[in-house]
């Protein structure tokens, strides 16, 4: 992956949520508001090793995978969103606020869009400013 080759984020390791599917009130067009669409979710979390690597064995000496998916959920509870980007922009600065997180990529993906492709989607890549 290329993120883990940025200098800032050598000394992370990645967590990551791999095509979560929910159904969600997402779209501009009128045929879309009407009801709720499939949408796959991506999410890595880049995590200090300091901060990730557990001594005890511990859940809570790590990230644990619920705030990923609750936090998802948060965010699919406050309604209708019109754009993929801005749910992406959304979820990822949710990450972001984590104090153990350093960097988090989402991305997210409508599969039932177009006949002729699996999907199209959005990703965002961000890092926490002063790491």
């Amino acid at each position: 992956m290329l993120a883990l080759s940025h200098p800032s984020l050598q000394d992370c390791r990645r967590l990551f949520l791999r095509n979560y599917e929910v159904l969600i009130n997402i779209g501009v067009h009128e045929f879309e508001k009407k009801g709720e669409q499939r949408i796959l979710i991506n999410v890595d979390l880049f995590i200090p090793l300091a901060e990730s690597t557990p001594k005890a064995d511990l859940l809570e000496e790590v990230v644990d995978y619920d705030f990923i998916r609750s936090t998802i959920a948060r965010r699919m509870a406050q309604g209708h969103i019109h754009l993929q980007e801005t749910l992406c922009d959304d979820v990822v600065a949710a990450m972001l606020a984590h104090p153990k997180v350093r960097a988090a990529r989402v991305s997210t993906e409508k599969p039932d869009v177009y006949p002729d492709c699996d999907a199209v989607g959005v990703e965002v890549f961000r890092i926490k400013q002063g790491n």
